[in-house]
């Protein structure tokens, strides 16, 4: 299937949800990104979804909409659009009984111009009444959510709120304890405030529209949910303000995480994709136009303004709604079928793509317009990205360079005050802080427990493992460690290629005293089946599809896999090779080579040393950092990464470790590229001589007056003055390095 056939598809199921009610004192639009009010009343808005009828229990659905005659067709949508609207009563008894609103309140839902009744003719968007039915928690999400801010939240500066960061200060993201007191009337418990924000965020609203269930076509449930994997999403991004502008707008992005990580059965998703305010409650569909869930709220970290777009899948909102929802299509009868000017092949077409002869489900690497290569060859390199503790609750990405146990990461992670950094807890600019205390086997299950039962959780243990001493030792070759690391650093690292994870001690190696913010770091025990990334020193053409693999925002404790952002090059800066690079030059035209990557996917805090790959699963480039505005907030797709060209000697030492000279070629100064990674631009040339000026002006300058000689001195001081500063800044930039703007 074509992109814009799976946008035409998806279209006719993606609704605007509008709410309009009395608000005399205008407190209704509290903690909402955008409304309108308007003489005492205030309009609200979200995105929704239609339901197909084979997705839903049709008696159950005709007796909570009160027309025993008439099966509603079913939407879904976010229950805070219209939780502000709910009558006192119910707001303090919220589980129980069906919703109650104020009086006055109107919800209507605009569609498609396709999606019509037997009165209505076919055109132009248009608005239609609606009921609400039933508001539901969705418990799997929702202690979902409540396990990973809890993870996540060791530390204060890495506290989350929910909302989205368009929003204004005073109708802005929602934090923990706003959620709380907003709904006190809850148990608090322990680690109740974190409960209040899961099922705050999570819980859905179910309303009824009068439309014909023959209009909406069949839909297939996605079967298989993996990192990488295609995404698009339909919303109305502040569609009340003007739905001609902003209803069904599309967004196109991947899957970057699941929770949880070690089950098949999702119960939230991460997704790189753009969101923006009155998206939630749209609907999000896979490369074949397979239904994956709906948006709600992102959640926000409070110290670098980063956003993770949140999805719930269908079978966790099914599971919740049982009595009224299914989790698979059934009595589906509409067939697949094209009608002319509107794409509607529905059903067992899209069957075709997702079943085995058989009538399993299998997941076929088809992809749309080419552009979403296999995932399968991303999937590989995943496996040689590891996760990097240091003892002062620091973390990192690495990447696995060979059998021997060998992790290529950041030097900033080891050495902060080089690169700008105060200290490792500043959490700037890719490495990120939590207070890091491993847990006990039976205190580590507890957060996965919740989700998925018995099953224990055993990715923050340390194991016993069964391997080989390496072959290094302190004195390597005659290369000495440096002894500051001694004792000084713990330093421990996850890998993440086999299940359950392993964790293992590492030393310091080597870290670059050059330009390139790089460190080599060797596993003390080697555990067996390792994964090394495979390299590719070729420069990336630009507009070339780029992963980063990482372990962005979420730490140790939350036990993630790492995210998979994915993006396009936007920028290769190259510069001269020097002459120690000769044994890398395969390939190479000019003399020049790549020294810095700018890609579109997204790095947050904590993914330096990651890895970026093309879409053959090969390495490219090592993440080193992002930007971020002057208040703070991280800009995470303005990132640098360093080409694996410009690391050759680190890989070419990785083959058998043995010839420590090719790591000393990148402790050698450069001059320009220094200036490059402190985004400096290089020196100018020395100007060209003035032209001989005519006699006529030099016989005016023999009749200058004094202050005219004057200013001709000042001039010439201010000339010898500037050319002295430049004589001294070329000095320093031939022995030290540029201090770095990222």
């Amino acid at each position: 299937m074509a992109l814009p056939d799976v946008v035409e598809f998806a279209r006719n199921f993606a609704v605007m949800v509008r709410v309009e009610g009395p608000d005399p004192k205008g407190m209704k639009m509290r903690k909402h990104a955008f409304h309108q009010y308007h003489s005492g009343k205030t309009t609200l808005s979200a995105s929704g979804m239609l339901l197909p009828d084979t997705l839903y229990d049709g008696e159950v659905a005709k007796r909570l909409y009160g027309q025993d005659n008439q099966c509603p067709v079913l939407v879904v949508t976010v229950a805070s659009v219209v939780e502000p609207f709910l009558s006192l009563q119910h707001r303090q008894n919220i589980a129980k009984g069906p919703p109650e609103l104020i009086p006055g309140v109107e919800i209507d839902v605009m569609v498609e111009g396709k999606m019509r009744s037997e009165d209505l003719d076919e055109g132009a968007p248009r608005w239609i009444g609606a009921k609400i039915l039933t508001l539901a928690d969705i418990p799997a999400s929702a202690l979902a959510l409540q396990s990973i801010t809890e993870a996540s939240s060791g530390s204060p500066e890495n506290g989350w709120e929910v909302g989205w960061s368009l929003a204004s200060h005073g109708n802005g993201p929602q934090p923990i304890m706003d959620a709380i007191q907003k709904e006190s009337h809850l148990t608090v418990g322990e680690s109740g405030n974190f409960s209040l924000l899961g099922k705050s965020t999570t819980r859905i609203a179910i309303l009824g529209v009068s439309l014909l269930p023959k209009d909406v076509p069949n839909i297939v449930i996605s079967p298989l949910n993996k990192r990488g994997d295609f995404l698009l999403a339909l919303g109305s991004p502040f569609g009340v303000l003007s739905p001609l502008h902003f209803f069904n707008s599309i967004s196109v992005g991947s899957i970057a995480n699941c929770y949880p990580p070690n089950s098949l059965n999702r119960s939230l998703l991460m997704a790189d994709i753009r969101g923006l305010p009155g998206i939630e409650g749209g609907p999000v569909f896979g490369e074949h136009a397979h239904l994956i869930g709906i948006f709600i709220k992102p959640l926000r970290q409070k110290a670098s303004g980063a956003e993770v777009q949140l999805v719930i899948p269908w079978e966790a909102m099914a599971t919740a709604c049982c009595d009224l929802l299914r989790k698979d299509p059934q009595n589906a009868e509409k067939g697949p079928g094209y009608k002319e000017g509107n794409f509607n092949a529905v059903g067992k077409a899209f069957l075709s793509d997702g079943k085995d002869l058989d009538g399993t489900f299998c997941y076929l690497h088809k992809h749309i317009d080419s552009y979403y290569p296999s995932q399968l060859a991303v999937e590989q390199a995943m496996g040689a990205i590891c996760l990097v503790t240091c003892d002062d609750g620091v973390w990192a990405s690495g990447v696995l360079l060979n059998n021997q146990g060998l992790i290529l990461t950041n030097a900033h992670l080891l050495e902060p005050w080089r690169f700008g950094k105060t200290t490792v807890r500043g959490v700037r600019y890719g490495s990120q802080s939590e207070d890091l205390s491993f847990l006990t086997e039976e205190s580590a299950s507890l957060v996965q427990n919740r989700v998925e039962g018995n099953q224990k959780s055993q990715s923050l243990l340390p194991k016993s493992l069964k391997t080989v001493n390496t072959f290094l030792s302190n004195e390597f070759s005659g290369y000495k460690i440096n002894s500051s690391y001694r004792g000084h650093r713990n330093i421990r690292v996850r890998l993440d290629h086999r299940q359950p994870w392993v964790w293992c001690d590492a030393k310091v190696l080597y870290v670059c005293k050059g330009p390139l913010d790089v460190a080599l770091l060797q596993l003390e025990y080697v555990p067996d089946q390792l994964s090394p990334i495979i390299v590719d020193f070729e420069c990336p053409s630009l507009g070339s599809k780029a992963y980063v693999i990482g372990h962005g925002l979420f730490g140790p404790r939350c036990g993630f896999f790492p995210s998979v952002c994915s993006g396009v090059v936007a920028k290769v800066v190259k510069a001269t090779m020097p002459n120690s690079y000769s044994f890398s030059q395969e390939g190479n035209t000019q003399g020049q080579f790549p020294v810095m990557l700018e890609t579109t996917a997204a790095v947050h805090p904590g993914g330096s040393g990651g890895a970026v790959v093309n879409s053959d699963g090969h390495m490219i480039g090592l993440v080193t950092s992002n930007a971020r505005h002057g208040g703070g907030t991280v800009i995470p797709h303005l990132n640098f990464s360093i080409p694996c060209a410009a690391l050759a000697p680190i890989f070419k030492f990785s083959e058998d470790m043995q010839d420590l000279s090719l790591l000393r070629i990148l402790d050698q100064p450069n001059e320009h590229l220094s200036s490059v990674w402190a985004l400096m631009p290089p020196l100018s040339p020395k100007p060209p001589p003035l032209p001989n000026l005519p006699q006529s002006l030099l016989e005016d300058n023999n009749k200058e007056g004094k202050g005219s000689r004057f200013a001709k001195f000042m001039a010439e001081r201010q000339e010898l003055l500037k050319k002295s500063i430049q004589l001294r800044r070329m000095e320093r930039l031939s022995n030290e390095i540029i201090p770095s703007k990222l």
